[in-house]
């Protein structure tokens, strides 16, 4: 398998996610007094006392508006926690959040959705990863919390 790179939101979607979400809402910054959330924004867990804010992302929408494609009934939000400032972005390009449940949705290069999987326990991660990108019409996965549907990040060959 090539290597792979985990990407967090994008810098220019987290600077209009922080003054507008993509449901149309203000985000509603707070201090995490206990830390441990997923950020999207540097892929880790939040740390107590770091200023947070929990937006409505819509990745695929921001996708087919760079690529001109039609999401078509593809096209979601849900919620995701970023900084409520700006943050120094992933500490390394590696995979984060592999240590739970998680689906891995697999779509082509024209957005449409291609499977999924359910990943159950975190060492059968990279192995589900490894055989999406096996698939030559996989341009790139979706990796998804399983007990609230949030997207976590994308992945994309190289």
């Amino acid at each position: 398998m090539q290597h792979c790179t985990a990407r967090p939101v994008p810098p220019a979607a987290l600077k209009e996610l922080r003054t507008t979400d993509d449901a149309g809402r203000a985000p509603a910054p707070r201090t995490d007094e206990e830390g441990g959330a997923p950020l999207r924004c540097c892929l880790r867990r939040s740390r107590p006392g770091e200023t947070i804010a929990l937006v409505s992302y819509a990745p695929l929408r921001r996708w087919a508006a760079r690529t001109g494609t039609d999401p078509g009934a593809y096209d979601e939000q849900g919620p995701v926690f970023i900084h409520a400032g700006e943050c120094a972005g992933p500490e390394a390009d590696g995979l984060a959040f592999t240590d739970s449940h998680r689906v891995l949705r697999r779509y082509r290069a024209d957005g449409r959705i291609l499977g999924g999987r359910l990943v159950e326990e975190p060492d059968a991660f990279a192995p589900a990863l490894r055989e999406a990108f096996d698939d030559p019409a996989v341009a790139f996965v979706h990796v998804r919390a399983v007990e609230y549907g949030c997207f976590l990040y994308e992945v994309r060959r190289g």
